[in-house]
């Protein structure tokens, strides 16, 4: 899969990071991820002390897919309000699915201490704004829902908006205990923790086939270059390009554009330096970096051809600091990086974690939606919970076919 184009800001902030060796012979171990983006660093991570054998492999260099187009703003709300989940899935089912979010961000926090490398982690408070007045009622039915389920948000009015921002809004939810952080590094992070607790990773690996030992009741994973990983179990945590090795009929494809900006000398306009998004569709988002940058991204594309998709660089990144711009006039954005690339979703608006009958022992972690790198932390703990313990009591919450409410 052709995943994304243009210039990347988080590899340029690493330039020399840990590498690892290409697997050069067959090998035997209890767990493997294929795969070495945020997902897979995730899964490593939660494995480093099962005193499992342990193996990940990756087809490029880690970090080297998704991952480095991450624009990593850490939230528990996601493209698809909760109240409109609810409709969907119930409301006991969602407030779970709110708790677990919440506990994935303080897992990710966590995982970032006790890492080596620096993740650039900070807790951001975030500001969701209704793009118009007609979006005011369904964002104070959102408020409600977070307020009843004891999480820390505010409703902020049109007035107390311009008291805080150069911009105009009629209303939005201000949240706390957000955060962002710095996705490549955060990955490399995890697998060096994990290498450093005697899992195997291995780069330039790249699968290009499987079966299933059924009288050794192991999955058989051969590389391209001959060699095959025997394995109890596999994780398929391999992004988007995991939708090429096993299709799901729940996931699609639209392309999006980001723009980093040069450094900024002065950010006080900002307030707080929250992370902010709207309710439009498609929707703007903007964060700041660790080195005082700027990343928006958004202006969503319905295409799925990466020729068009690329086509329209430029245009959009023009349109995207035009909109920036409108935001925040004292601040001056000068454009270094941007990028365009696919985004995945589903269609119900949960993450998924396939599990096929053409792939036995076997995991595929799609965390697919606009907060990715929370449902990665989420999913990969259920997994190895799952695989540790036997059982996880939130796996069926994110299979591929995950109850429904049933219509009247």
């Amino acid at each position: 899969m052709d995943i994304m184009s243009g210039t990347y800001y988080w590899p340029a902030t690493f330039p020399s990071p840990p590498s690892y060796p290409r697997l050069e012979e067959d090998l035997e171990c209890d767990v493997l991820i294929v795969g070495g983006g945020s997902s897979a660093s995730q899964c490593s991570y939660y494995l480093a002390d099962s005193g499992l054998k342990v193996a990940v492999i990756e087809k490029g260099k880690i970090g080297s897919g998704s991952t480095s187009s991450n624009t990593a703003l850490i939230q528990y709300s996601g493209e698809k309000m909760f109240t409109n989940l609810i409709n969907s899935f119930g409301k006991e089912y969602i407030s779970r699915h709110l708790q677990l979010l919440q506990e994935a961000i303080n897992e990710i926090e966590a995982a970032s201490k006790v890492a080596a490398i620096n993740c650039e982690f900070s807790r951001r408070d975030s500001l969701y704004s209704a793009s118009c007045n007609e979006d005011v009622d369904k964002l104070k039915k959102e408020y409600e829902f977070l307020q009843q389920q004891r999480l820390k948000v505010d409703f902020l009015l049109k007035e107390e908006i311009e008291e805080k921002y150069p911009f105009s809004r009629d209303a939005a939810i201000y949240s706390y205990g957000d955060g962002e952080l710095n996705p490549f590094r955060f990955t490399h992070a995890l697998i060096d923790y994990a290498a450093s607790k005697g899992i195997q990773v291995f780069e330039n690996t790249e699968m290009n086939g499987h079966h299933y030992d059924a009288q050794n009741k192991r999955m058989i994973i051969s590389t391209k270059a001959g060699h095959s990983i025997s394995a109890g179990r596999v994780i398929f945590a391999a992004g988007y390009e995991g939708i090429d090795i096993r299709k799901e009929l729940l996931v699609s494809f639209v392309s999006t554009y980001t723009v980093t900006s040069k450094p900024v000398n002065d950010l006080s306009s900002w307030y707080n330096r929250t992370l902010l998004w709207e309710t439009a569709r498609p929707y703007l988002y903007l964060r700041t970096t660790a080195d005082n940058r700027i990343i928006i991204g958004g202006l969503d594309d319905n295409t799925n051809y990466p020729e068009d998709r690329d086509s329209k660089l430029i245009h959009k990144r023009d349109k995207l600091v035009d909109e920036f711009n409108k935001m925040f006039p004292a601040i001056h954005f000068e454009p270094e990086y941007y990028l365009t690339a696919f985004y995945g979703g589903t269609t119900d608006g949960l993450p998924i974690i396939g599990i096929y009958d053409e792939y036995p022992n076997s995991y595929f972690l799609l965390a697919f939606g606009d907060n990715g790198t929370v449902y990665s932390q989420m999913l990969a703990k259920i997994i190895v919970e799952d695989i540790i313990k036997g059982n996880s009591p939130n796996l069926e919450l994110y299979l591929q076919d995950r109850p429904l409410v049933e219509k009247k």
